[in-house]
């Protein structure tokens, strides 16, 4: 798939800046694969758009990743935490990350070598203290910064929120047969497809665990609804015999073969990006483009505090 197949033209105002002012009033677009019917529904309503379907969703809760610091020159500099390694050491981005050396000293990050594209391995002195890594294209401040957590979020270490659970509420979640798995999110779920074509685009792999217990109920049920693309890349990685808790570096694009996901959860990603080409694999790549000209034409909201869109 070439990676231009991935761009698409999105009006700016239609960019979220906050999240709706209650998380399951955001707007619903509901698209049946096997009759093309399109429902426009609200999110609180998502429970009489299933038949029975086993709910899978990410718990992983985002970390104060996002530090801001000063070289001794006096230079801003900021650092994102992607993945603890252990021993106080991380993997992270940098910015400015060409005038940066190994050994520099940023407050409580010191810097152990650079691993290209902005990345480097760190030390941490203590825990993250830092702001919650809010993506760069909101440009508006969070008031309440457990906005940016879903409702179930309970296993720290991810550096980007599952967006597609943030609209459910404590009340909704108690309507719902639901399971939980964990993805720590970092730098495969947000970089942009660098290479002309996506299977020229590498993944670093994220770091997931899923309870034995949690896994016989998934294996075991008729049909999954998978909340995110995260869960997706979760559980088509253990169908497949991948141990129940490790790295995936899983590449879902169109042509690939869906074993446990029946259904899908998901919120309007951005252009470029593998969270599309996992959308386009599941729904269709010229349905895909249909629907996001849709949600264009109707004034959906995209992106993290956007709204969401139901696949079955």
């Amino acid at each position: 798939m070439k990676s231009s197949e991935l761009e698409y033209d999105l009006p700016p105002e239609l960019i979220a800046q906050r999240p709706a002012p209650v998380r399951d009033a955001s707007r619903l677009l509901v698209y049946d694969r096997w009759t093309g019917e399109i429902r426009h529904r609200v999110f609180r309503e998502l429970p009489e758009e299933l038949s029975g379907e086993l709910v899978v969703a990410n718990d992983s809760r985002v970390l104060p990743a996002r530090l801001r610091a000063h070289r001794t020159s006096g230079g801003a500099v900021e650092v994102l935490l992607l993945e603890h390694e252990g021993d106080g050491v991380w993997l992270a981005l940098a910015r400015p990350s060409a005038r940066l050396r190994a050994g520099e000293r940023l407050g409580v990050v010191h810097l152990i070598e650079p691993l290209g594209r902005g990345r480097w391995r760190v030390r941490l002195s203590g825990e993250p203290e830092g702001e919650l890594p809010l993506p760069l294209y909101v440009r508006e401040r969070l008031d309440d910064p457990e906005r940016y957590q879903t409702v179930y979020a309970h296993q720290p270490g991810s550096s980007a929120a599952p967006t597609a659970g943030l609209h459910f509420t404590p009340e909704l979640v108690r309507r719902l047969d639901i399971a939980f798995v964990t993805l720590h999110v970092g730098l495969d779920t947000f970089r942009p497809v660098d290479a002309d074509d996506l299977s020229g685009h590498s993944l670093d792999g994220e770091a997931y665990v899923v309870e034995p217990g949690v896994w016989e109920r998934i294996r075991s049920a008729a049909r999954v609804l998978a909340v995110g693309t995260t869960t997706v890349r979760v559980l088509e990685s253990c169908v497949r015999g991948w141990p129940l808790s490790g790295r995936t570096d899983l590449l879902i694009a169109p042509g690939f073969e869906f074993r446990r996901v029946d259904a899908l959860l998901t919120n309007f990603h951005l252009p470029r990006t593998t969270l599309l080409a996992l959308v386009m694999a599941f729904a269709g790549v010229e349905e895909t483009r249909w629907l996001y000209r849709l949600a264009i034409e109707e004034r959906y909201r995209f992106y993290s505090f956007g709204d969401a869109m139901l696949v079955l």
